[in-house]
């Protein structure tokens, strides 16, 4: 049936249905506003269906298969087989039930939901051409709209994603089977998460990097800890090496890179995954037609309400600038939504935690030492190896460690860096104390249960103020 062309209007139009521009949509029905909300591909955008919900899924099952595996010190004596078709079909059943809630959330809210493709023909009206043939298209005039189209995989050059040979974080996602090999390309968070999926999995993993070590951005000890385990599992790190070409040889695939000395290397494998990083997505929404343009590094700017250059027009999530996560995202919705409807809302990024759920995990928040000596504050820091917890030991795992950075003259905590078992849950007690603007004594003097491993969070704290009980004041 062809549908032709209709013209709509509503008070806000949303493009992209991600973590960002569901939670927007959803606040601002909840606030009263007529909502219009646009996607082109799938509810819930990449974090739900290609990113965030699946890879953790298949780490969490890898991680049961591999733990079972090592257990012999407790006593567990156990042949694990990877049955990747029941992996596959458990991951997919987690996220179409997040993604099939957050359609029927949308609905509850009162938000009208569009599917298709849009971009801009003025600064109040959108064109949404719907998908598949004579679906034909719709003309949404706003009032406001919230740009949230999120962000795509950088390819390299030479190394298009095929799906086959060369694939993309979606492509590793949905394998059918373990591959006898990979080399991975980058050795940033995606590329190290999924690294240790496939080598728990099985797969020979061979990470090429470009700089001298994984996870930039990170302070040396805490890659140091990750980039051993990942080691123990059998990973090969190639570093100072960039690709530059690949070639089918024998059924499998040869990946040459090259170092900046301009040395080539070889290295023989069944597929290649690319996971040097991601970029917004704004080619396809015709920016000309509004007046607004990226900056130098292809973000939107905006102010402490998520609005661009462009009066009524928001920005939030991977377009828009600051780092790209998705409850970034889901709070720069939920603030741009409540400006809209006249709330009196704005952003604060003093504590946006970070995750990385490698093995062991990573979890950072606010300043770095070197961050809050570079900001003026004389440091105190803190330090609880994660060896001197009993839960840890109790756990298995016991690598890592706590870190507090707090205001040596106040006591304010300004930052910590976690790396251990449940790192990225830990670092959340501590974006609190940094969002309330908690003292090492507030988290030194809040009784912690026995046996957590949120314990060292208050250990550390105690260190920093020089009255550890577990550990050396040191």
């Amino acid at each position: 049936m062809v549908v032709g062309d209709v013209s709509t209007g509503t008070e806000l139009a949303i493009i992209g249905a991600g973590p960002g521009g569901y939670v927007a949509a959803i606040r601002a029905g909840q606030l009263g506003l007529d909502v219009t909300l646009i996607e082109k591909d799938a509810w819930g955008g990449t974090c739900l269906n290609y990113g965030c919900i699946p890879s953790k899924a298949l780490i969490t099952a890898t991680d049961v298969g591999y733990e079972a595996d090592t257990a012999e010190e407790m006593g567990i004596h156990a042949d694990v087989k990877v049955d990747v078709d029941q992996m596959t079909t458990w991951k997919d059943g987690v996220v179409d039930q997040l993604t099939s809630g957050v359609e029927k959330l949308c609905k509850a809210n009162g938000v009208n939901l569009v599917e298709g493709v849009a971009e801009f023909e003025s600064e109040n009206k959108l064109r949404v051409a719907h998908g598949g043939d004579g679906q034909g298209s719709e003309t949404i005039e706003f009032e406001n709209a919230i740009i949230a189209t999120g962000s795509r995989p950088i390819e390299v050059p030479g190394f298009e994603y095929d799906g086959e040979h060369v694939l993309s974080s979606r492509d590793v996602l949905d394998l059918d089977r373990v591959p006898e090999s990979m080399v991975v390309v980058g050795g940033g968070y995606i590329g190290m998460e999924l690294s240790t999926v496939l080598a728990k999995m099985g797969c020979d993993v061979t990470v090429v990097e470009m700089l001298d070590d994984i996870l930039a951005g990170y302070e040396e000890d805490v890659t140091s800890v990750v980039r051993q385990n990942a080691e123990d599992l059998g990973i090969d790190f190639r570093f100072g090496e960039a690709a530059s070409d690949w070639e089918k040889r024998d059924g499998d695939i040869v990946v040459t890179t090259e170092n900046e000395d301009g040395e080539e290397f070889q290295y023989a494998t069944e597929k290649a995954f690319v996971a040097v990083g991601r970029q917004p997505v704004l080619d396809t929404l015709n920016l000309d037609a509004i007046g607004l343009e990226p900056n130098e590094d292809g973000h939107l700017e905006t102010d402490k309400q998520a609005q661009t250059d462009v009066a009524g027009v928001y920005a939030i999530g991977d377009v828009a600038t600051g780092p790209m996560l998705a409850h970034k995202a889901s709070k720069e919705g939920q603030v741009a939504a409540e400006a809209i409807a006249g709330e009196p809302a704005a952003l604060d990024y003093q504590a946006v935690p970070a995750a990385v759920f490698t093995d062991p995990e990573i979890g950072t928040v606010g300043m770095t030492e070197q961050e809050a000596e570079d900001a003026g504050f004389s440091p105190a820091v803190g330090n609880f190896p994660m060896r001197a917890s009993g839960r840890s030991l109790t756990t298995g795992n016991d690598d890592g460690f706590v870190r507090i950075v707090a205001d040596e003259d106040s006591g304010f905590i300004l930052g910590a860096q976690i790396v251990g078992p449940e790192a990225s849950e830990l670092v959340a007690e501590l974006g609190l104390a940094i969002e309330m603007g908690a003292t090492l004594e507030d988290v030194a003097a809040t009784i912690h249960t026995h046996p957590t491993l949120s314990e060292a969070v208050m250990e550390a704290a105690e260190h920093a103020l020089g009255h550890a009980i577990h550990t050396l004041n040191r």
